[in-house]
Formats: structure tokens, sequence, C-alpha cells
């Protein structure tokens, strides 16, 4: 199969109301041509309104969005153009196959629409069902395949039509969880393959991290973030990413920043670190991922005694809970080590892998111009730094 000719698009100030209900607002995007972007965020988000939006399914009430040259919305100017001349294919949630009609014939519907030459039709649609590993089954109907199978005939029928723009709405959520893990692999291949601008809707952030090449993450109608699947996860902007997303979930600690000596200090509970430049704000919201803190089963120069609360064996690692007080922390450990409940251990967090929060905005504070959160240089005090600073 050649490759396709991928579109940009453009979406600028898209608003989307339901009566007194606003669905996406304001909502500004730039999608490269031939990019992978993953819309996510949890139900009721705005997302499928916004791709339903780019597909013309929905018309905003507000705001423009351009296709590649074509200006295929403009409220302002009452331009619609509607969704069969927009240069997009989509693949819905439940498949949207025609019940009554064979493999070959929901594949070759689009073709046959297009009024493309038998013959021609014919040998394109027995080429994207070859590429797609399902010769054979052309004469069957969606009721004798598997969910697999059919999502495959979806895919399928998008092919067929050779849009320069995928518009995917949760197309793998119907399927196992071994099967969705075998379809992510072979939706990034595909788009390996074909370099088709593609615009994939989804509530799972592990479907979202490893197939996109950004993520837009997506809360009450607006955007949260948008950047690469590694800074959403190790640089969340906003205390609602950096707990959206990651499993499990991100440990977050109120801190107080002090100053002593001419520099500035973290504290949360009896623990003290040293941050890498002056900061103002004084009450912060510390954010650590299970991965960064580490835990010792004997005392540790820098970390802090904790005692076990709960051990949750998962495979080829292991959460582990710890309580001090009325403090909670969850690690992810891929040691096999021999834990027990009320044990006693010591952890250390990361100083480098922490994030802070404004405590009012609840928005990411930067710590450097490289928007990291600390330098080479931070440390971790073994006492806390006096009161008053």
């Amino acid at each position: 199969m050649q490759p396709f000719m991928g579109v940009a698009i453009e979406i600028k100030d898209l608003t989307k109301i339901y009566g007194k209900v606003v669905a996406l607002k304001k909502v500004n995007l730039s999608i490269e041509a031939g990019e992978f972007l993953v819309l996510l965020g949890p139900s009721g988000c705005g997302k499928t309104t916004l791709l339903r939006c780019i597909a013309g399914l929905e018309t905003p009430d507000e705001g423009r969005i351009i296709i590649g040259d074509q200006t295929v919305l403009d409220a302002a100017r009452g331009i619609a153009v509607p969704s069969g001349k927009r240069q997009v294919g989509m693949v819905f949630q439940s498949y949207a196959l025609w019940p009554h009609m064979t493999v070959y014939e929901n594949v070759g519907f689009g073709l046959w629409i297009q009024k493309l030459p038998a013959g021609k039709a014919r040998q394109h649609v027995d080429g994207v069902l070859k590429d797609l590993g399902m010769q054979g089954l052309g004469g069957r109907y969606p009721s004798e395949l598997s969910g697999g199978q059919q999502q495959r005939v979806a895919v399928a029928r998008l092919l067929a039509t050779q849009p320069p723009v995928f518009l995917m709405d949760e197309p793998l959520s119907n399927l196992d969880a071994r099967l969705r893990l075998d379809m992510r692999s072979e939706l990034k291949r595909l788009h390996y393959r074909l370099g088709v601008t593609t615009v994939y809707v989804t509530h799972d952030q592990t479907e979202a991290m490893t197939m996109a090449s950004r993520v837009v993450v997506m809360n009450a109608g607006q955007i949260q973030q948008i950047d690469s699947p590694h800074r959403i996860y190790h640089k969340p902007a906003s205390l609602f990413v950096a707990e959206f997303v990651g499993m499990p979930r991100i440990n977050t600690l109120p801190a107080q920043v002090v100053q002593r000596d001419g520099k500035s200090w973290l504290t949360t509970d009896d623990m003290s670190l040293q941050l890498a430049r002056r900061l103002d704000q004084k009450e912060v919201t510390a954010a650590v991922r299970p991965e960064d803190i580490g835990l010792f089963l004997e005392p540790h120069p820098e970390a802090t005694e904790f005692k076990i609360y709960a051990v949750l064996p998962s495979g080829p690692e292991q959460y582990v809970q710890v309580k001090r007080g009325d403090r909670t922390l969850m690690i992810r450990e891929t040691r096999q080590l021999d834990l027990k409940m009320d044990q006693t251990v010591w952890i250390r967090i990361a100083p480098s892998a922490i994030n802070l929060y404004d405590r009012d905005s609840g928005m990411a504070i930067p710590m450097e111009t490289n928007n990291s959160s600390f330098g080479k240089e931070d440390s971790i005090s073994e006492q806390p730094p006096t009161k008053g600073g």
C-alpha cells in the first residue's frame, strides 16, 4: 500500500454549546500533517465532540476549522462543509458496519459511492484486505467475525477511500485487553507505513501514551496540555494532568517553601529538599511518580522511616503503599522483595523527579529555563531547615 499524503488541520477558537453545557470553549489546536495526535481525557471532557466537529458530524457555535487548504467551517461566515466533502474518514467505537453486507461490500461501499469503475474498485478492495491480513474473509458477514476482525473491517473501509485524515473514536474499547495491545501495534505500524494525519480519541491513558506522537489532554471542554507522551508524563503542565496520567496515580504532597542561607528549601513532613533556584511561593503541592521513590529495608542516609500499609503484587513489579502518620505514598517496586504488612522501611524521593504546582491555580511552577524541576546540584538536607527560614 502506497503512503498517503497527510494534511495539516487548524482549529481556531472552537466553541460548542449544548443547552447550558459548554462542551468546547475557545479550543485552539494545530495538527501537523502526518502526525498521530491523540485526544485524551475523562468522560465528558469534550474530546469526542471535538473529533465530531472535525468530521462535520457536529456544527460548532463559534470558530474555524481548516483541513489542508480547505476551510471546512467558519461559523462567522456561515461556512459548514458537509462531512462527505471534508477529506476525512472515520472509524467509530461501534465500528458501524452494515450487518446485511459482506466484508467485501462493507469495505468497497465508499468506492462505489465515489463511482469508481468496478474493476478498479475490486482491485483496490482486494489490495486493502490483503494488506490487513483478511484474505478469504470477503464473503463473510459482520456477525460471523470476531471483534478484532470487525475492527479490521472498519479500518479497511477507511483505507479503501484513501482520505488524507483518519479520525478514530475509541476504536479499540470493545476489544479484550490482549487484542487491544495487538491492535495498538497494528494501528501504529499502519500509521508508520502510510504517513496519514490521524486524530484518535481515547480515555485510556496507556493507549494514548503508547501510540501518539503528541497527546492533547482535555478537561471540561478545554485543552490542559499539548505535548509529547514523555513530557505529558514527566512534566505535566497542571495538577489535573499529573493526576489523570499515570497508573498508579502520582503521589501529591502539600508542601511549603522556606528560605535559608539565601536558598529555597521544599519541606513536607520531616523531609527537606534544596531547590535549584529561589522560589517565592510559600504554599505549593509537590508531585512525584511512584517509580521515583526509593525504598530501603535498612536505615539509609537521607531516607525517612515509613511503615508498609499494603503490598500489591503485579507480576514483574509490585505496588507498595507506605504510611507515616497521616501521609500515604505509593511506590512502584521492580525488585522481587519479600515485603510484609506493617514492616518498617525507609524511603527517599528523587529530587530531580519532583514537579511543583501552585496551591491555588494547580498550574506547574517552572523551576528552570529548560522546564526541569531540579538541577544537577539538587541535594537533600538530613535535617529540615529551622522554622522561619
